[in-house]
Protein backbone atom coordinates (compact mmCIF):
# COMPACT_ATOMS: atom_id res chain seq x y z
CA UNK A 1 0.00 0.00 0.00
CA UNK A 2 1.44 3.67 -0.76
CA UNK A 3 1.36 6.00 1.89
CA UNK A 4 1.69 9.01 0.32
CA UNK A 5 3.30 10.26 -3.15
CA UNK A 6 5.65 13.57 -4.19
CA UNK A 7 5.43 15.18 -7.55
CA UNK A 8 7.80 17.27 -8.54
CA UNK A 9 7.13 20.40 -9.79
CA UNK A 10 9.36 23.00 -11.54
CA UNK A 11 7.00 25.83 -11.11
CA UNK A 12 4.69 25.28 -7.52
CA UNK A 13 1.73 28.07 -8.64
CA UNK A 14 1.69 26.90 -12.10
CA UNK A 15 1.41 23.04 -11.16
CA UNK A 16 -1.01 24.50 -7.93
CA UNK A 17 -3.43 25.61 -10.50
CA UNK A 18 -3.15 22.35 -12.52
CA UNK A 19 -3.89 20.06 -9.70
CA UNK A 20 -6.85 21.82 -7.98
CA UNK A 21 -8.76 21.50 -10.16
CA UNK A 22 -7.88 17.98 -11.80
CA UNK A 23 -7.79 16.90 -7.85
CA UNK A 24 -11.19 18.97 -7.70
CA UNK A 25 -13.14 16.96 -9.92
CA UNK A 26 -12.68 13.23 -8.40
CA UNK A 27 -13.09 14.33 -5.14
CA UNK A 28 -9.53 15.70 -3.94
CA UNK A 29 -8.56 19.16 -2.39
CA UNK A 30 -5.71 21.51 -1.39
CA UNK A 31 -4.94 20.89 2.02
CA UNK A 32 -2.15 23.41 2.05
CA UNK A 33 0.29 25.67 0.18
CA UNK A 34 3.58 26.34 2.30
CA UNK A 35 6.97 27.04 1.18
CA UNK A 36 6.77 25.45 -2.82
CA UNK A 37 4.67 22.32 -1.25
CA UNK A 38 1.44 22.31 -1.91
CA UNK A 39 -0.22 18.69 -0.37
CA UNK A 40 -4.01 17.37 -1.36
CA UNK A 41 -6.11 15.10 -0.02
CA UNK A 42 -10.04 13.77 -0.40
CA UNK A 43 -11.92 15.84 1.24
CA UNK A 44 -12.55 15.00 4.98
CA UNK A 45 -8.92 13.67 5.23
CA UNK A 46 -5.18 14.43 5.44
CA UNK A 47 -3.53 15.20 2.44
CA UNK A 48 -1.35 12.26 0.90
CA UNK A 49 -0.52 13.73 -2.54
CA UNK A 50 2.27 16.13 -2.46
CA UNK A 51 3.47 18.98 -5.42
CA UNK A 52 6.87 20.25 -4.68
CA UNK A 53 9.92 21.44 -6.02
CA UNK A 54 13.01 18.36 -5.52
CA UNK A 55 14.46 18.58 -2.35
CA UNK A 56 18.37 18.46 -4.09
CA UNK A 57 17.06 21.93 -5.44
CA UNK A 58 17.88 20.76 -8.85
CA UNK A 59 14.82 20.84 -12.24
CA UNK A 60 12.20 18.71 -11.67
CA UNK A 61 11.96 15.81 -14.06
CA UNK A 62 9.61 13.18 -15.00
CA UNK A 63 10.53 9.83 -15.08
CA UNK A 64 9.77 7.47 -18.45
CA UNK A 65 7.59 5.00 -18.18
CA UNK A 66 6.59 6.44 -14.81
CA UNK A 67 2.43 7.32 -14.13
CA UNK A 68 0.63 7.96 -11.26
CA UNK A 69 -3.09 6.78 -11.04
CA UNK A 70 -5.87 8.78 -9.58
CA UNK A 71 -9.40 7.06 -8.83
CA UNK A 72 -12.44 8.47 -10.10
CA UNK A 73 -16.25 7.01 -8.69
CA UNK A 74 -17.26 7.45 -12.25
CA UNK A 75 -17.37 7.74 -16.16
CA UNK A 76 -18.04 11.72 -15.04
CA UNK A 77 -15.38 12.28 -12.38
CA UNK A 78 -12.90 11.10 -15.35
CA UNK A 79 -13.68 13.31 -17.82
CA UNK A 80 -14.28 15.99 -15.50
CA UNK A 81 -10.53 15.76 -14.41
CA UNK A 82 -9.24 15.13 -17.82
CA UNK A 83 -11.08 18.75 -19.36
CA UNK A 84 -10.07 20.38 -15.84
CA UNK A 85 -6.21 19.52 -16.21
CA UNK A 86 -6.02 20.32 -20.16
CA UNK A 87 -7.83 23.98 -18.80
CA UNK A 88 -5.29 24.70 -16.78
CA UNK A 89 -1.74 23.85 -18.36
CA UNK A 90 -1.92 19.93 -18.74
CA UNK A 91 -1.45 18.35 -22.25
CA UNK A 92 -3.52 15.51 -23.26
CA UNK A 93 -1.95 11.95 -23.70
CA UNK A 94 -5.64 9.92 -24.00
CA UNK A 95 -9.07 11.14 -24.06
CA UNK A 96 -11.47 9.82 -21.79
CA UNK A 97 -12.29 5.78 -23.40
CA UNK A 98 -12.64 2.50 -22.20
CA UNK A 99 -9.02 0.50 -22.38
CA UNK A 100 -8.85 -1.76 -23.99
CA UNK A 101 -12.07 -0.49 -26.24
CA UNK A 102 -14.13 -4.09 -26.31
CA UNK A 103 -13.80 -5.02 -22.55
CA UNK A 104 -15.22 -1.95 -21.18
CA UNK A 105 -13.96 -2.46 -17.64
CA UNK A 106 -11.74 0.00 -17.62
CA UNK A 107 -12.21 3.50 -18.35
CA UNK A 108 -9.90 5.84 -18.23
CA UNK A 109 -7.82 9.20 -19.77
CA UNK A 110 -4.66 10.13 -19.61
CA UNK A 111 -2.65 13.66 -19.12
CA UNK A 112 1.06 15.46 -18.19
CA UNK A 113 0.74 18.44 -15.68
CA UNK A 114 2.78 21.24 -16.45
CA UNK A 115 6.12 19.97 -15.58
CA UNK A 116 6.00 16.91 -17.74
CA UNK A 117 4.39 14.26 -15.02
CA UNK A 118 1.86 11.24 -16.86
CA UNK A 119 -1.10 10.99 -14.98
CA UNK A 120 -3.99 8.58 -15.34
CA UNK A 121 -7.22 9.18 -13.92
CA UNK A 122 -9.83 6.01 -14.24
CA UNK A 123 -12.59 4.28 -12.87
CA UNK A 124 -13.50 0.41 -12.83
CA UNK A 125 -17.11 -0.70 -13.62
Amino acid sequence: MIGYVTIGAQDSEASGKFYDAFCDAFGYERKFADGGWIGYGEKGSDANVYVCPPFDGKPATFGNGMMLGFVAKNEDEVKAAHAAGLAHGGSDEGAPGFRPPEKQSFYGAYLRDPTGNKLCVFCKL
